[in-house]
């Protein structure tokens, strides 16, 4: 210390000597003990030893006091708190104030890591990091859509009403249907498809399923026919990369299945379904619609997939315009077969047609590549070989 209390102090006369080896900071003036030293003393002197220190000795300077304390990025493994706020400028070397004033960085808002509070360089580059990070998660925010919210109604006042929480699972997938609702441009093409044979040869080979311990219905059929058209039609097994500027085909064939539970839609993926044999396909289709009503299908049961089949023609819906399951690019909702009357051969026959409706993600996905897709597949299922039925 060079004044002592009661001594008149004048504008750039030493106060202070700092340890600028990382040590504490000196003692508030109002302790100082050793009396003033002469404006004019010799600094040629003083300089060498400043020389040898690793860091230069800050000079005092006038520094702004911090409008508030920010939270500065932790290293790894320290808890992120704000620094705490302080009428003196925070201990920094002249090097590091330097760099901070020329990045436009308050030192105020810098949490040191050192002793005394005092900022080194990791902790300004630690800040920064975080300013970045922030900066990134603002701009994904910006990109997306703005949730609408509705307004909030009193229905009680026309009559009695009970309030029913929503389920976590219910939550989410609320959550992913408005994502996917808001994110993707989306169509859905509709055809129908003659399933008549495929009925013919369901009631031909049920006994023999049975007895090898499953059922065949005729979403195994579906799941066959749809594997073995993706490998004709990349593009709709595919995904579009978060920028949208790529996409990802994929050589491998996981096809989803919505399964309705009392609980919610979930929906479990079969695996490899185009190298898979009709009766594997049954068994697996019937195993994870089991686990999916019991509530014991793993999270890992439901990734992976790249292509999703959502089946009503069992409660007996007709067509319906599915939602996608990001970030696929496309899916297939499959209705109840009807008996219909339909010219063939030049004459009127009662034929079953299963409606069919692909939704897609127009970003990726033209008209006509679905036009062409769902054709194929209505051939898939309306000349399905039988040699893939049989045991």
């Amino acid at each position: 210390m060079f004044v002592k209390p009661g001594d008149k102090v004048s504008v750039g006369q030493r106060l202070i000597a700092l340890d600028s080896g990382g040590g504490s900071a000196a003692a508030p003036v109002a302790e100082a003990t050793r009396p003033a030293e002469p404006k004019t003393a010799p600094a040629a002197k003083a300089r060498p030893a400043r020389a040898a220190k690793s860091e230069p000795e800050p000079e005092p300077e006038p520094e702004p006091e911090p409008e508030s304390a920010e939270a500065a990025e932790p290293g790894e493994g320290e808890e992120d708190e704000a620094a705490p706020a302080s009428p003196h400028p925070p201990a920094a070397s002249p090097t590091l104030r330097r760099l901070a004033k020329d990045l436009g960085i308050d030192l105020a808002r810098v949490r040191g890591s050192e002793r005394g509070g005092r900022i080194v360089m990791v902790d300004l580059r630690h800040y920064i990091q975080r300013l970045q990070r922030l900066a990134a998660q603002a701009g994904r925010d910006d990109r997306r859509p703005a949730r609408p919210r509705a307004e909030a109604v009193d229905f009680s006042k026309w009559g009695p009403v009970s309030v029913k929480p929503l389920s976590p699972l219910r939550q989410t997938i609320a959550r992913r249907m408005a994502e996917s609702w808001a994110t993707v441009p989306r169509v859905t093409q509709f055809d129908e498809a003659d399933v008549t044979r495929l009925g013919e040869l369901r009631k031909q080979h049920l006994e023999a399923y049975q007895q090898k311990g499953t059922k065949l219905t005729l979403t195994p059929f579906v799941v066959k026919a749809v594997a073995n058209t993706l490998l004709k039609h990349p593009t709709l097994n595919a995904s579009l990369d978060p920028g949208g500027e790529s996409l990802v085909l994929k050589s491998y064939y996981h096809l989803g299945l919505a399964v309705d539970t009392e609980a919610g839609l979930m929906v479990p993926v079969i695996r490899d379904a185009d190298k898979k044999a009709l009766v594997e396909l049954s068994r697996e289709i019937e195993a994870l619609a089991q686990k999916a009503r019991e509530r014991k299908l793993t999270a890992e049961d439901m990734k992976g997939g790249t292509f999703t089949i959502s089946n009503q023609g069992g409660i007996g819906g007709a067509h319906f315009t599915p939602i996608l399951n990001l970030p696929e690019v496309a899916i297939l909702g499959v209705g109840r077969g009807a008996v219909k009357p339909v010219w063939r051969d030049g004459r009127v026959e009662p034929r079953t047609l299963m409606p069919l409706a692909l939704s897609y993600d127009h970003r990726v996905i033209d008209g006509g590549t679905a036009a062409r897709f769902i054709t194929d597949l209505v051939k898939e299922l309306e000349q399905f070989a039988e040699s893939l039925v049989k045991l």
